[in-house]
């Protein structure tokens, strides 16, 4: 049988740098296939090449059997490919009717024909077991529903090719069921789907095939039934599972005695943050490990106060209640160096130094006026501390290389003395000299007392720098490893399985 679509040796470069090389996907009719992979691996891009969003340098796309290469979005949709995007593409201001039948809108004698638009509506999402007013704004439905509605519009354009980008992402288990469903029902008549996801219990349960890229790069394709949930943990994150410990440089355990600087315990928040738990004791460093998606960072968030928390509870130095807010956090003694250093870290457009004493800026002032010598005194004891190369605490932080960007971030947090220091993926988008510049650094601020909960995509990282590890899994904490437990066998075994698979992947 000959493939829906063919993508092969496709490349694209931003700004010079390659976001794909050789990529290729090939979907068969009446299949439901998971492209996966983690984040910056190319999915995103591939799937916007083929809707038209970009276009591509080299290599071909067919579909039909036809070579193809749409200027926009809509042309995609016309020649019967639709997307569904994770973050919800709808008019909220629109009703749920006028969502659905955008673009496609049904007349009759050269009016609207309102009446056959609601009953299509109303079809549609009675599918999905909904049945709710189709003439309000679609705004005043939960997520959830916006979801479904945004799903029912895709299906509505009858494509041959649906997209489906993190569907799943708003929805609870009984929705999720009735989407997979739908899915099935659409395969039946013929229609392929394209389902992104980093949830490997949706990927078995609904998909026939499954390509993996890493690094702009297709990697393995092969039937979901063929490829085992440890396969698919490793090729996405393109080690193999040596069994090696590295003792000589990991971070070490917790003081004799040493106190719980924080205690999470049944932590929800959100579609992501499910049921997770953690501590992180004096002077030691914590790994936070899982795939993308599997609330890492969103746990973190809410911790810090950068979000509201929905249940569980949180215990900072044996004080009952989670920070209300950043703020809150920072007079807590809570540092975070977010995962986006350039849109949630640096200022650009800042010096060195006005970027190293942000946050402790209050405490610099009186009645308006900076204390121009206290402020140098520290910026200079930071930068010989951490070793960052600038040619002046005067120079803009955007000229620095991206490790001392990071050092930057770290010494703003550090001079505000705190007890626990949150860092979101502290090596990510820097050279390996500066990787292990910064772990070291790490680790020797471990030594002097400070806790540290690190959560990072690589393993490697994970298992050299932290004494425990908590490895969380579709929003819930399914192992913890601790001292020798602590190998990258191990935590992929978790992440790929859960609580049972963590001592065999140690074993």
């Amino acid at each position: 049988m000959s493939p829906l679509l063919s993508m092969r040796g496709i490349d694209k470069r931003f700004a010079g740098t390659p976001a794909l090389t050789g990529a290729s996907l090939e979907v068969a009719p009446g299949e439901v296939h998971a492209l996966i992979g983690q984040n910056g691996a190319g999915k995103s891009t591939l799937i916007k090449i083929l809707t038209g969003y970009h276009a591509k340098d080299a290599g071909e796309v067919l579909f039909n059997g036809r070579p193809i290469a749409f200027a926009s979005p809509g042309e995609a949709q016309r020649a019967g490919i639709s997307t569904i995007y994770q973050e919800i593409n709808l008019v909220p201001y629109r009703s749920v009717t006028e969502n659905i039948c955008l673009g496609r809108e049904t007349r009759r004698f050269g009016l609207l024909d309102w009446r056959a638009m609601h009953e299509e509506a109303r079809a549609l999402l009675a599918r999905f077991g909904i049945a709710i007013d189709v003439r309000r704004p679609v705004m005043t439905y939960p997520t959830a529903v916006q979801q479904m509605v945004a799903i029912g519009r895709a299906i509505g354009f009858k494509a041959r090719l649906v997209v489906m980008d993190e569907p799943t992402s708003s929805l609870d288990e009984r929705e999720v069921a009735v989407l997979f469903d739908v899915i099935r029902g659409l395969k039946e008549t013929g229609v392929s789907v394209i389902f992104v996801s980093h949830k490997l219990d949706e990927l078995y349960a609904v998909c026939d095939r499954v390509t993996i890229m890493r690094d702009g790069r297709t990697v393995r394709v092969g039937a979901m039934g063929e490829v085992s949930r440890l396969d698919l943990v490793t090729t996405m994150l393109g080690r193999e599972l040596e069994r090696t410990l590295h003792d000589d440089a990991r971070g070490g355990p917790a003081r004799a005695g040493a106190g719980a600087v924080i205690e999470v315990r049944g932590l929800s928040a959100g579609p992501r943050v499910r049921d997770v738990s953690f501590d992180v004791r004096e002077g030691e460093i914590v790994g936070l490990a899982g795939l993308l998606g599997a609330g890492r960072t969103e746990s973190a968030r809410v911790v810090f106060g950068a979000d509201p928390m929905g249940g569980g509870t949180v215990r900072l130095s044996g004080r009952d209640g989670a920070p209300a807010s950043p703020a809150d956090a920072i007079r807590a003694g809570l540092g975070f160096v977010s995962e986006d250093r350039k849109l949630e870290g640096i200022v650009p457009g800042l010096s060195v130094r006005e970027n190293l004493t942000l946050a402790l800026m209050p405490q610099l002032t009186r009645a308006g006026v900076v204390d121009e010598g206290r402020t140098r005194a520290i910026v200079d004891r930071f930068i010989e501390r951490l070793r960052i190369k600038c040619a002046s605490p005067e120079q803009p932080i955007r000229e620095l290389s991206g490790g001392n960007q990071q050092k930057v971030l770290l010494a703003r947090w550090l001079c505000m003395n705190p007890r626990l220091l949150i860092l979101d993926e502290p090596t990510r988008g820097i050279d390996v000299g500066a990787k292990a510049e910064i772990l070291n650094l790490v680790r020797g601020l471990s030594r002097e007392g400070l806790s540290v909960l690190m959560i990072s995509s690589e393993l490697e990282e994970v298992v050299e720098a932290a004494a425990r590890v908590f490895v969380l899994r579709d929003g819930r904490t399914v192992a913890e490893l601790d001292g020798d437990a602590v190998t990258e066998p191990a935590i992929m075994a978790a992440m790929a399985h859960g609580p049972e698979s963590a001592e065999a992947g140690h074993g």
